[in-house]
């Protein structure tokens, strides 16, 4: 560590890295969640991983852009799940109207990342887990397509969203590549009496 570097920001640093970490895991979590309530999705997945990579290495970082559904995979969990329902806060520069809503400048607006991204006028079915949508269209979720915002946007972008986006892809890749069709055991919790 760098004799320039104060503790305090690199505890900064050091919980930054593990929020972002920790949002990875998170959104593969429900990605793997919503593949169970859908296992076609990883039937697809599974064979175009089988097509693509084969069955004798593990998917590397530069696969991935030629895997068109893990991507779609993952943009459709982000979609649906963004880590942040909520984006930073953001002010407006100007006097604008949006919606038919006056916002004065200096006015602190709050995007509704997870609205967006539900919205019944942008996407069909939008509470359905669907990854074939992005198949079909070239949908930028890095910040300049306001259909969906998983990172956020301008100067609040998440500073991260590449290295979340590739662990994200690349994880979740490996995980359907070695894992056998997955298995829910529900186990009861509480006494046998109760049930």
């Amino acid at each position: 560590m760098s004799s320039n570097i104060s503790n305090k920001s690199y505890l900064t640093l050091q919980d930054m890295l593990a929020g972002g970490t920790e949002a990875s895991v998170t959104t593969i979590e429900w990605g793997l969640s919503e593949m169970l309530r859908s296992p076609e999705t990883f039937k697809i997945a599974a064979e175009e991983l089988d097509k693509i990579i084969g069955r004798e290495r593990w998917v590397e970082e530069k696969d991935i852009q030629y895997l068109p559904y893990i991507e779609a995979l993952s943009k459709e969990i982000l979609r649906l799940h963004p880590v942040g329902p909520l984006l930073e806060p953001h002010m407006a520069s100007q006097d604008c109207k949006v919606s038919g809503y006056d916002i004065l400048k200096g006015t602190t607006v709050l995007i509704n990342a997870w609205a967006i991204s539900r919205d019944p006028e942008v996407w069909s079915d939008p509470n359905e887990f669907r990854p074939e949508r992005f198949t079909s269209a070239d949908i930028d979720i890095k910040g300049s397509d306001f259909r969906i915002l998983p990172f956020g946007l301008g100067r609040r972008k998440c500073p991260g969203y590449n290295l979340g986006l590739k662990l994200i892809q690349l994880n979740l890749a490996n995980l359907l590549h070695g894992k056998v069709p997955l298995i829910v055991v529900a186990e009861p919790r509480l006494p046998s009496h109760l049930y």
